[in-house]
């Protein structure tokens, strides 16, 4: 089994995929992005597994992509939004070099805006965004073994603070 060098988990908008691309090119490793596993898995954009069979399945997807990503990605491995919330996905992350991406809501609105294909944020985003992080902050802190805030930052400066939380060397 090998396992990631960084995982990278946040709200959207944190910059996982941008900031986990500079990290894993850094450091002369693969990016794998479980969102990406999943649209793969089910054939078809995660907003359509919403619609066509529902959370509950998007969420048994996510636990199994997230497990083997873990069990199979010797790379940067970024994580959905939401992952972190299964007991199962948390337990696979224990001892992990796990990073949370802080990042503050205007933030992610430059980043991604929130009129964006995001099932959970389709109606009042702003608020639902707010009550989505008064939920997840504390577990994404919990599972973290580094806390980055990308406020006012970069993505180069933040993959710099990554590397620098884990005391990781780049390739060279």
């Amino acid at each position: 089994m090998t396992a990631p060098v960084v995982v990278l988990v946040g709200p959207p908008g944190a910059g996982k995929s941008t900031v986990g691309r500079l990290l894993a090119a850094r450091l002369g490793v693969a990016f794998r992005d479980t969102d990406a596993d999943i649209e793969e898995l089910a054939g078809k954009p995660i907003p359509e597994i919403f619609v066509d069979e529902g959370e509950p399945h998007f969420r048994e997807l996510e636990v199994r992509a997230v497990r083997d990503a873990v069990q199979g990605h010797p790379g940067v491995l970024a994580l959905g939004g939401g992952a972190v919330m299964a007991e199962a996905t948390r337990a696979v992350l224990a001892g992990l070099p796990v990073v949370f991406l802080e990042v503050a809501l205007g933030d992610a609105v430059k980043r991604v805006g929130l009129d964006a294909p995001r099932p959970l944020l389709a109606i009042n985003p702003r608020a639902r965004w707010r009550e989505l992080m008064d939920v997840r902050r504390p577990v994404y802190r919990a599972v973290a073994t580094a806390v980055v805030d990308t406020e006012g930052r970069t993505a180069e400066q933040v993959a710099d603070a990554v590397l620098e939380a884990l005391e990781l060397k780049i390739h060279e």
